[in-house]
C-alpha cells in the first residue's frame, strides 16, 4: 500500500472538488467548526450525535451506519475524503469507522483542516444538498477493533501503545488538560504499554511524518513491529490517528484500535494499572 492509496494532499482536493463520485466529509472535535466555514461541497458528520449510539456506549450499529451514510448522500462506490481539526483527530476516527463497516474507498486529507487553513484556501458556509442514497454496510471488521478483555490479555504479550499525553500516561491527568477530568475512576496506564503520544506522528502543519520517521518513532520507543499491536487513548479518536499511521501508512496488518480506551479501562474493577512515566 502506498501513501496515495490512503492520503490526498490539499492540492489534490482543490483540483478534484467537482469530481463526480467524490464526497468530502468534515468531522471535528469541535462540532461547530464546520458551521463557521468548510471546504466547498463538504458534508458534516457529528461524531457525538451521529456516530455514537444515543443510549448504549457503542457505535451506531450496521443499520444505523447505513441510514447515516444514506442520509448524507454517500453511495457505496463513492470515494470519501475525510478531514477535520486537531490534525485529523476525529477524521482519523471516522476513517477507522468507515473501514470498520467495510467502506474501502476512503482517504484522509493529509494535515486536515489545519493544512487547508495554513494554505489560505477557500472556506465557505454554504451547506450542500445531496440526494439520499441506499447505502449498504458490511458487518464490523473486528480485526481492527480491540475490546477490553483483549487488552487485559495483551499485557506483557503484545505491543500496547498509549498515545495520550505524558501527564495522562503517568496518572497526573485523566484527560487532555483542556477537557473535563471526570471521565474514569482511576488514572494511569495499562501495564507494559509504551507511551508514544499521537502528536509525534504529525509534522507542525498537521501532515503525517515520513514512513522512515514513523518507523523510527515506534521502534525507538520499544515497539516490535512484528508483533500484534493495540493502540488506545481516552475515547479512541487519538488512537485512531496512531492506528492509521501504523496500519495504513506503515502497512502493519495486526493493529487494532481500542475505542473503549482509558474511559473504560480506568473504570474497570480489578484490572492492573501502573502509575508513573513507565519503564
Amino acid at each position: 500500500m502506498s501513501r496515495s492509496d490512503v492520503l490526498v494532499d490539499t492540492d489534490w482536493v482543490e483540483a478534484h472538488l467537482d469530481d463526480p463520485g467524490l464526497v468530502l466529509v468534515e468531522v471535528d472535535e469541535d462540532v461547530s467548526a464546520y458551521d463557521k466555514g468548510h471546504i466547498r461541497g463538504a458534508v458534516k458528520i457529528d461524531w457525538k450525535t451521529e456516530l455514537q449510539d444515543p443510549v448504549r456506549r457503542d457505535f451506531v450499529d450496521r443499520t444505523g451506519f447505513e441510514q447515516l451514510l444514506s442520509s448524507k448522500g454517500i453511495a457505496n462506490d463513492d470515494l470519501v475524503i475525510l478531514y477535520g481539526g486537531n490534525n485529523n483527530w476525529f477524521a482519523a476516527y471516522a476513517y477507522w469507522y468507515f473501514k470498520l463497516y467495510g467502506h474501502d474507498r476512503v482517504k484522509l486529507l493529509d494535515g486536515g483542516r489545519k493544512k487547508w487553513e495554513l494554505d489560505s484556501r477557500e472556506l465557505v458556509t454554504d451547506v450542500p444538498t445531496r440526494p439520499a442514497t441506499e447505502y449498504t454496510a458490511k458487518d464490523q471488521d473486528l480485526s481492527i477493533r480491540a475490546f477490553r478483555d483483549e487488552v487485559v490479555d495483551a499485557i506483557g504479550k503484545q505491543n500496547l501503545i498509549d498515545v495520550r499525553s505524558p501527564d495522562e500516561f503517568s496518572g497526573k491527568l485523566l484527560a487532555p488538560a483542556h477537557l473535563p477530568q471526570e471521565q474514569s475512576q482511576r488514572a494511569g496506564h495499562v501495564p507494559t504499554a509504551a507511551s508514544i503520544p499521537w502528536s509525534k506522528a504529525a509534522n507542525d502543519d498537521g501532515t503525517f511524518k515520513s514512513d522512515e520517521e514513523l518507523r523510527a518513532l515506534y521502534t525507538e520507543a520499544g515497539v516490535d513491529l512484528g508483533k500484534d499491536t493495540i493502540a488506545y487513548c481516552r475515547i479512541g479518536e487519538r488512537s485512531s490517528h496512531t492506528w492509521f499511521a501504523l496500519r495504513e501508512l506503515l502497512g502493519l496488518e495486526n493493529v487494532k484500535n481500542y475505542d473503549g480506551s482509558w474511559t473504560e479501562y480506568g473504570s474497570l474493577v480489578g484490572v492492573p494499572i501502573e502509575l508513573g512515566a513507565g519503564k
